[in-house]
């Protein structure tokens, strides 16, 4: 297991913590997501051979999210 921490810019509010934490946490090889509006910030711990950064990133993308 494995953790990373994405930026996610564009959060606002605990509706934003939920959606980027759902996205995240419905990728295989996600194991959690922890979602920080105040830092802007999701730290996840994952499975490297099954869910890359750029997988997790599309995902924040996808939501409606800018990640970094």
């Amino acid at each position: 297991m494995e953790t990373t921490t994405i930026k996610v810019i564009g959060m606002s509010c605990g509706g934003c913590v939920k959606s980027v934490t759902n996205v995240l946490q419905a990728l295989p090889g996600v194991a959690k997501a922890e979602v920080l509006l105040e830092k802007g910030e999701a730290r996840v711990d994952y499975e490297a051979g099954r869910v890359s950064f750029d997988d997790m990133k599309r995902a924040v993308v996808d939501a409606g999210f800018e990640a970094g």
